[in-house]
Parts: structure tokens; sequence; C-alpha cells
């Protein structure tokens, strides 16, 4: 029952007597940090996912470093119609959003936002009517006005206490609206990271218990079991004073191994972890493992622990590149080339430069080497099959 306590005290309340056997009967720690964080979640919300994700555990916060930064990283070649482009104010733009951000700052940011939102707002800056600067607007900040239809007919973005509303669908276009697949809404998107809630719930509550459990001399509690000769129960008074004084002379690592001075009765009952109660351990890893997959970063790139899905680290990073970034790569792409085209009045179109993607230096070098020894294709058909025109 000590050992229910200290793990309901971890996570913020105390456990009773009939909770604490309850709890037990569930099957141990586990049971208890899963009923736990049902109550204590991160949330599901742009800043919840941000503070108990990104900013409060170390997994997700990798995981989503990982994936925009990868994904800010792959260039992009301008084509206009079939003929690409070297030099256009649509990839100095890009290189230059504004003068606070690099093409790589905003990207980051960009894609930051779809991990723990699903949404991103680029309001693009107009001077004379030309486009000069691209702004990216906080998730949480921006809701979405509907009309009478259903449809989105403004944006309300709120900052530092005033509303600013801009038109949907205004011409030219007064913000572009990312979002990932949301099946249960027609016009928000759903983050990714928010599908393994339960998951980042499960692990920060179990950082909290092992943060705990050191404190507390790096062993789990025990019993302290009052069996007088003559029978009864401590009062109050003494039931406090006992308490305070196991408090404040026997917690914390500084008093780990200090001797216990029991008087009237008081006997010490030192309670260890079965291996009922260690199974949080897995799950643990468990839970890490969920919130990678669900980013899509394959959790040998994260070092966890348990996971041998590929044969080999190489195997895993070309994995997440094709997977994970490309994809979400190829639909940024996408979305900005049909908005650059409407802005330039030309059909312009981004593709990600798979040659200069590090991750896939080894897919491209295999392609390089079997198109090479084909000795029964011309020069010409050589550089088509490799993507050279």
């Amino acid at each position: 029952m000590g050992l229910m306590r200290g793990v309901m005290r971890v996570l913020g309340r105390e456990a009773g007597p009939q909770e604490a056997k309850a709890a037990g009967r569930r099957g141990g720690t586990l049971a208890v940090l899963m009923e736990a964080v049902a109550g204590r979640g991160a949330g599901r919300s742009y800043a919840g996912l941000s503070r108990g994700g990104f900013m409060g555990n170390p997994v997700a916060h990798r995981a989503v470093r990982l994936v925009a930064e990868a994904a800010a990283g792959v260039p992009w070649v301008l084509f206009e119609g079939r003929r690409e482009m070297e030099a256009h104010p649509a990839l100095a733009l890009l290189a230059r959003p504004n003068a606070r951000a690099t093409g790589v700052d905003f990207l980051e940011a960009l894609y930051g936002h779809l991990a723990l939102s699903g949404n991103a707002y680029v309001e693009p800056l107009r001077l004379a009517g030309q486009l000069r600067e691209l702004h990216l607007l906080r998730p949480d900040r921006v809701g979405i006005v509907e009309g009478a239809d259903g449809w989105p007919v403004a944006y309300d973005y709120r900052a530092g206490g005033v509303l600013r509303r801009i038109a949907a669908e205004a011409e030219p276009l007064a913000l572009l609206h990312l979002r990932l697949f949301h099946p249960l809404s027609d016009h928000d998107g759903y983050a990714p990271l928010a599908a393994a809630g339960l998951a980042l719930d499960l692990h920060n509550a179990s950082a909290r218990w092992n943060k705990a459990l050191l404190d507390n001399s790096a062993r789990p509690s025990g019993a302290l079991v009052y069996q007088p000769k003559e029978g009864g129960n401590l009062s109050l008074d003494q039931y406090e004073r006992l308490k305070d004084e196991l408090e404040q002379g026997y917690a914390g690592p500084l008093s780990a191994g200090r001797p216990l001075l029991l008087e009237g009765g008081l006997d010490w009952k030192a309670m260890s972890l079965s291996p009922r109660d260690m199974d949080f351990m897995e799950a643990r890893n468990g839970a890490a493992r969920d919130i990678a997959l669900s980013l899509g970063v394959p959790p040998m790139l994260l070092g966890i622990p348990g996971d041998n899905t590929y044969a080999n680290y190489q195997e895993a990073n070309r994995a997440f590149y094709r997977l994970t970034v490309l994809p979400m790569v190829r639909r940024c792409a996408q979305s900005l080339s049909a908005f650059l085209s409407d802005e330039y009045g030309a059909a312009l179109r981004l593709e990600p430069d798979l040659d200069q993607v590090e991750g896939l230096s080894a897919e491209r070098d295999a392609l390089w080497a079997r198109v090479g020894a084909a000795d029964f294709l011309s020069d010409e058909e050589k550089r088509q099959a490799v993507g050279y025109g």
C-alpha cells in the first residue's frame, strides 16, 4: 500500500486504502499509471501537444525535430512548364521568405506546425501589388469562420489582444492554409502527434514516477506497521508527527541509507518492485515507439530498445525519407506551387531535388551503378533513366 500511495502522490493525488487495494487487484504500478494519466494528459490541442509533447517529452521532441529538419533540408527545383528555372523570383522568395527567417527556418517551422497541429498558415505580404514576403501564423491563434453553406469565408487571427479577420476567398489569396487529413473535420487538419496522445501521457507519467523514485532514495517505499502489545491505533497528532519526521529526515537522495529509529510498536516493512510492477518499464519503451511511429520516425533512429524492424540503421533512414519526409515535402510543394503559379501568372511547379538528399545517397549510387552497367542503353537513355533530360 505504501508503493501505491507513492505512485498516487507522484501523480498529484493521495490514494485512500480502498483505492490502493483496488489498484493492486488491477495489476500493480502500470495500472495505476494508466488510470492516473487519464485525468492528467497533455491535451490534444496545439498548446497541449507543444507543452506535453515537444517541450516536455524527449522522444516527441526529437521525433518532431527529426521530421521538420529533414524535410526543411530537402532542396527544391522549380519548373515552369517543362523547363527548369535556375533563377526566378519565387526561388528567391523561398530562400529568404522574410527579414527574420531564412528558407530553412521558415520550412522547419511550417513542418513543425503540421506535426503539432495538423495545420499551417502562410500569410503573404504584398507591396504595390508585388509579393515580397511570406509569414507563418501560429495555428492556435487562427480560427476558421464558416459561412451559411459551411465553407470557410474568413480566418480570425488573434495576437496581442487584437483580432484581425482575413478573407478566405480574397483575390489574390490572403492566407494559404496547409492541412493534413482529418476524418472528422472538413476544414481543420489532424496532428500526427495527437494520435499518440495516450502513449505520450503514459511516457510522461512514467518519467515522473522514475524521478520520484530517485528522490525517495532510489528505491520503492515501504510501510510502517503499528503493532503495540496492548493494541490500538496512533492518535492523529502521533500520525502527523511521524509523517513529518519521515518526510524531513528520511526522504530524498541526501538522506539515502540513514538508519530509521523506531519506537512504540512501530515496525518497518520494506517493499520491493515485483515483476508485475516492473512491467511499466516495457510499457515506457512501448509508449516511446508509439510516439515515434505516429510521426513516421522509425524507432531505431531514436535509439528505442526492442525494435528490430529494419536490418540496419541505413535502411531505417532510407525508409524514413521515402515514407515520411518526401511525402510531406511533396504535399507542401504542391500547395506552394499552386499558390506561386497564381501569384506570378505562370505554371510553376516545385519538386524535391532527390539528387541532393543525403539520406538517399546509397539508393542513388545503386541506381547509377545499374544504369551505368547497362551497355544496351545509349547515353541519352541513361540520362533519362536517372532523371536528367
